[in-house]
């Protein structure tokens, strides 16, 4: 059970990033420092103008696309006009086969050029502002390509982000909301360029505010529509389904009553799906050409979209476009299983995973008495005692350890390199889970021998980078605090070396649970 004395390091663990050398000693009152966070006129918005809108990034991944393949085509000639071959039959082989690509949705006429899968992981890069400034490096070698020069600009603006929050609060509601919602950069060029864009414009701006209005900013972003496959859904009965004999899919609909909002069991049908799926048909992606609007924004394409009306959860939608979707998805926001849902995902992620069930179900009663407020929602956990009083069980993630060890040495993030390649190391690379339900949420999932192996590796591994900065005999009382327990103090204060304790300080089971 937290004590008194120790509450000042549950607010920094449970619910925020990990106390900064002094933070502790100048935290009087723990509940109001978050409830400040929380009120903060910035809120959880990242406004900086280096890093490229959802449409931007795209653009330059289309640019980068359209570049690449001109070469293709000239290097192709060229080896032709070598072989001696006519020019003319140049150009009949290199028309593309049909594409399945989202921007032949789009416009119902010829694809761009397709969107190529990504595994790649992050690389060096800094002009934002433009395909043509991403081309080439300063040194004139071949820079990186687009996608991965925009993902790691985000990378480094979160983890700024994350190390200088006062007590973390807001930053690991960012981090919930952008897992329970999630994306994976493997999925394509275009997740990898916008997955940094997705946090920032579909979860950062709603993370105290009310959760339909998150949901419709989610279910529409380009990152969430190529990521589940939406761009690629047309109404069997659509325009464009009967000239291309194309059909639904179903991938969007199935998650957001799966994961999104309702859960498992909730007592959602398969009919329900496919008649969410036909409803959110036409939700696409501007392809390069722009013949729906901005290239690489979202729009709604009513060629592709499934006439008539639709029954979804017992209420029928009549035909409407664009809005027919948008109420649905509105409707789905206030089902009471939603409420249940997230309440019970939120408190497991915060405190238990055995969660209260009162502290559950009270926040479950906030969420629909409120109309999904967020915001209160996420006070009413702080406010709450009984958030507080359990034993810090909860493995902090990977994303929890590396921030919590950058904050407690007070260490920079000028190159998030090292912290990125930590994730991969640790199972939880940034934005690429392995599937739609994002990444596990249980201590158990983090506590592995292998995972733990590779923990001390890399505890020992910042320990060698860490040359200077706060001792950490002091840090023991300066990040711990009262829950330091006599071994750990032993541990720590008699090691070998600097490097020793620093990395006995992070392996320490009261720096690796909250």
């Amino acid at each position: 059970m937290t004590t008194d004395d120790q509450r000042p390091v549950t607010a920094f663990t449970r619910f925020g990033l990990g106390p900064r050398p002094g933070d502790l000693a100048k935290t009087p009152d723990p509940r109001e420092a978050i409830l400040s966070e929380l009120t903060a006129p910035e809120g959880a918005m990242l406004n900086d103008p280096a890093l490229p809108r959802t449409p931007e990034a795209l653009q330059a991944v289309f640019a980068d696309q359209e570049r690449k393949r001109l070469e293709r085509e000239r290097q192709v000639a060229e080896n032709f006009i070598r072989s001696g071959m006519p020019a003319p039959s140049v150009a009949a082989l290199l028309t593309p086969p049909p594409s399945n690509g989202a921007a032949a949705l789009l416009n119902c006429a010829k694809p761009p050029a397709a969107d190529e899968a990504m595994n790649g992981a992050s690389a060096s890069g800094a002009s934002m502002s433009g395909g043509a400034n991403m081309m080439m490096s300063s040194d004139a070698k071949p820079a990186p390509p687009p996608e991965q020069q925009i993902f790691r600009a985000e990378a480094a603006a979160r983890l700024s982000r994350a190390l200088a929050a006062p007590v973390g609060y807001v930053e690991r509601l960012v981090s919930f909301w952008s897992n329970h919602f999630c994306v994976s950069i493997a999925k394509s060029n275009i997740a990898h360029a916008a997955a940094g864009a997705f946090e920032r414009e579909a979860i950062r701006p709603y993370v105290t505010g009310r959760f339909a209005d998150m949901l419709r900013a989610v279910e529409q972003h380009p990152a969430m529509l190529n990521f589940l496959d939406n761009a690629q859904s047309i109404g069997p009965d659509s325009q464009a389904g009967r000239n291309r004999n194309r059909g639904l899919n179903e991938n969007l609909a199935r998650e957001i009553l799966e994961l999104h909002t309702m859960g498992v069991g909730s007592g959602y049908t398969q009919s329900d799906v496919t008649e969410l799926a036909r409803i959110l048909t036409g939700w696409t992606i501007v392809g390069r050409e722009g013949k729906l609007g901005e290239p690489g924004a979202f729009a709604f394409n009513p060629n592709a979209h499934e006439p008539g009306r639709a029954t979804v959860l017992g209420r029928v939608y009549a035909e409407g476009g664009l809005a027919q979707g948008e109420a649905a998805l509105a409707d789905i926001a206030r089902q009471r299983a939603v409420a249940d849902h997230i309440a019970g995902k939120f408190v497991r992620h915060f405190v238990a995973d055995e969660a209260p069930a009162p502290l559950v179900a009270k926040l479950a009663k906030t969420f629909r008495d409120s109309d999904g407020d967020l915001g209160l929602m996420a006070r009413g956990l702080i406010e709450d005692d009984a958030a507080w009083r359990p034993p810090a069980t909860k493995m902090r993630n990977p994303w929890e350890f590396v921030v919590a060890s950058y904050r407690a040495f007070a260490r920079k993030a000028d190159d998030p390199g090292p912290a990125l390649n930590a994730l991969n190391l640790l199972g939880m690379p940034l934005w690429r889970p392995a599937g739609p339900n994002g990444f596990a949420d249980e201590a158990g999932a983090w506590a592995s021998p292998e995972g733990m192996k590779m923990r001390v590796e890399l505890a020992a591994q910042f320990a060698r980078q860490t040359k200077e900065g706060p001792n950490p005999v002091a840090l023991v009382d300066d990040v711990l605090g009262p829950t330091v327990s006599a071994p750990t103090r032993e541990a720590v204060t008699r090691a070998e070396s600097r490097e020793q304790a620093v990395a006995l300080l992070l392996m320490s089971p009261e720096f690796q649970r909250r």
